[in-house]
């Protein structure tokens, strides 16, 4: 079984923020699916048959900074190791179009990453980054990746996600050394 978690803010006044990338991937991930998420472990699942592996799709709804209270207890329910889990967020300090898959090391900025570490208790969780940088001198943090992608990036976005849910199956399908060679 795998756990692929998908980092964002609930609700509409932040859809398609630059950190809401990882949502979006899940999104596109369980398109045409017809599978239809329910509440649990605070926030929204979908159980997926994607080959021969059972995946969850997991978006938490504790808001970006309490992240890791939900994939605990995923993790708790399903009984998986930090390994089975893959944490799709975004990047600030990765140019807009960059993926780079990893299998730890530190959050590197990105608070619902670092709450995840904290509430998993080591920094071996696989991860895939989306870049949604450079963060412009002149913009403190919060407010660029609460902001929106402007239209060129937005094409730029469109395209890298499309790459990201290809990553996603092949992280699912192979391991995370695979990504590695194929995405980074």
């Amino acid at each position: 079984m795998k756990l692929v978690v998908g980092l964002g803010n609930p609700g509409p006044k932040y859809d398609k923020t630059r950190h809401n990338v990882g949502f979006e991937a899940l999104d596109r991930f369980a398109a045409g699916s017809g599978v239809t998420p329910r509440a649990k472990f605070n926030g929204n699942i979908l159980e997926l048959g994607v080959g021969e592996e059972k995946t969850i799709l997991l978006y938490p709804h504790t808001f970006m900074n309490n992240s890791g209270t939900s994939v605990r207890a995923a993790l708790d329910f399903f009984k998986l190791p930090s390994e089975s889990v893959l944490v799709v967020c975004d990047d600030f300090n990765l140019p807009v179009g960059t993926l780079r898959f990893r299998s730890g090391g530190s959050a590197g900025g990105q608070k619902g990453l670092a709450d995840i570490l904290r509430k998993v208790g080591t920094n071996d969780v696989p991860r895939l980054r989306i870049g949604i940088g450079p963060l412009p001198q002149s913009r403190d943090v919060t407010s660029f990746v609460l902001g929106k992608f402007a239209p060129q990036e937005r094409a730029e976005i469109d395209f890298t996600l499309d790459r990201a849910i290809r990553g996603v199956a092949d992280w699912i399908a192979h391991d995370l050394k695979y990504c590695m060679n194929q995405y980074n």
